[in-house]
């Protein structure tokens, strides 16, 4: 009961470490090369959740599967893009923003989607399969993009992903298909670790940006905001329109709303800058406060009869 109460304040934990990190940061920039471990932490808490019957229910459910893949790596690149532009964001800024459309749904969205009512398997499923796409799509969305503003080495970028996605998620689904039962007591824990690692990379981002932050434009605050009301919004309404029932309108809106930022943030450190990766940053916690906030007015709706 504890692990779960203290899971639901993930974005509370968010904007308290942000704000020691922002008072104090020398304590975390030493702490930047735990990005990458941290997020494949997450991805492998994933993983050990997932067992074969969530990528059978691609087969058994395709349609809201594909809808919201498609959402996912259509509408929120496409988004950031556009924003950029519009918004006139500096190179690194646009291409932190881009990187963070590019990237597959969050893990932290699969909790959203639970105390919204959504359809919690669907979410699963969705997360899980837009994270194995990201693989290859990631790098050649980014490079579609943001190609053209700044140099995207989008060959690095999928054998990066590989390793910090594609091994850590595997090696989790292997070990709960063949050790199911003796791991349920960690499979418990991971949620709680997920939040743990999450909050850790964010406060690291925000050390490391920490004069930037200082000196943050309103412009990048709102392309942040917009990015994610557009997922948020088009998710459910373009769900809604292919005749989507109100769980899974529900649970496509947060899926595509919700990205996995932590992913944006190793990636922009990599092969961009620091700089790149405040998108990422303000993007987890903004998204976990908006998720919040949505799942709470969804708890207290009750879902329609058929």
């Amino acid at each position: 009961m504890l692990a779960a109460q203290v899971t639901r304040l993930f974005p509370l934990w968010a904007l308290l470490g942000s704000l020691l990190a922002y008072l104090v940061p020398e304590w975390f920039i030493p702490l930047k090369p735990a990005i990458v471990p941290l997020l494949g932490l997450v991805m492998f808490g994933m993983g050990i959740t997932l067992t074969g019957y969530h990528f059978l229910t691609v087969l058994r459910r395709p349609f809201p599967v594909l809808l919201g893949v498609g959402l996912q790596f259509l509408v929120m690149p496409l988004a950031a893009w556009v924003l950029a532009i519009v918004l006139a964001l500096p190179p690194q800024l646009a291409a932190g923003l881009i990187l963070v459309g590019c990237c597959p749904g969050g893990t932290a969205s699969n909790v959203i989607c639970y105390l919204a009512r959504g359809d919690v398997a669907l979410s699963i499923t969705l997360t899980a399969v837009s994270t194995l796409l990201a693989i290859v799509a990631t790098p050649l969305l980014t490079l579609l993009y943001a190609g053209q503003t700044v140099p995207v080495p989008a060959v690095d970028m999928i054998y990066s992903i590989f390793k910090i996605i594609f091994l850590p998620v595997a090696l989790g689904v292997l070990l709960n298909h063949f050790l199911h039962q003796p791991l349920a007591a960690v499979r418990s824990v991971f949620p709680l670790l997920s939040v743990l690692a999450i909050v850790i990379i964010i406060v690291i981002i925000v050390a490391l940006n920490r004069e930037q932050l200082a000196n943050i434009a309103t412009a990048t605050t709102l392309a942040i905001m917009a990015h994610n009301l557009t997922g948020l919004l088009g998710g459910y309404w373009i769900a809604r329109w292919f005749g989507c029932d109100e769980r899974e309108c529900r649970t496509l809106s947060i899926e595509v709303g919700m990205q996995n930022s932590g992913l944006a943030v190793a990636l922009a450190i990599k092969y961009f800058s620091v700089a790149a990766a405040l998108p990422g940053a303000l993007f987890s916690i903004w998204h976990n406060l908006s998720g919040s906030f949505l799942a709470g007015y969804w708890q207290r709706r009750l879902l329609p009869t058929r």
